[in-house]
């Protein structure tokens, strides 16, 4: 891969936007078939196969919230050689419910993303806070 940065950013407009279409197999077609995920309760491997069975009940729980957007608004890109790259994305999520002021919240996420058959895929996933948790303490579950 030529820019491998620029690869990577790319990567990331993809899986931002099969986010915000909530295209399943677009989400999935992100990750390895086994990847690890790790956030303040621990780490845990997840097979891609179940990780899809959860989303539709994530996507509810984030909709029921009031989540309109999840936009990934910085990058930082870090090499570790030809085929693994580290990057930390900051993402911010835009919150609107009847009744209450729009909240906008920032999250950060670490990926390891291995660079395979000239594609990326996440084999790592970090989150760096617990996003459940944060709902209820901005008042919205």
């Amino acid at each position: 891969m030529p820019d491998l940065n620029a690869e990577i950013r790319s990567f990331f407009n993809r899986y931002e936007r099969a986010n915000a279409e909530f295209d399943v197999q677009k989400i999935a077609a992100c990750y390895a078939d086994v990847f690890m995920f790790g956030g303040p309760a621990g780490v845990q491997p997840v097979k891609k196969d179940d990780f899809v069975k959860v989303l539709p009940r994530r996507k509810e729980f984030f909709r029921s919230a009031g989540l309109v957007s999840s936009t990934v608004t910085s990058l930082e890109i870090s090499n570790l050689d030809s085929r693994y790259s580290l990057t930390k994305a900051v993402w911010t999520m835009g919150i609107e419910r009847s009744g209450i002021e729009p909240i906008t919240s920032e999250n950060s996420s670490t990926y390891i993303l291995s660079a395979t058959d000239n594609r990326f895929e996440i084999i790592f996933q970090i989150d760096h806070q617990d996003l459940a948790k944060k709902i209820q303490e901005l008042g919205l579950k």
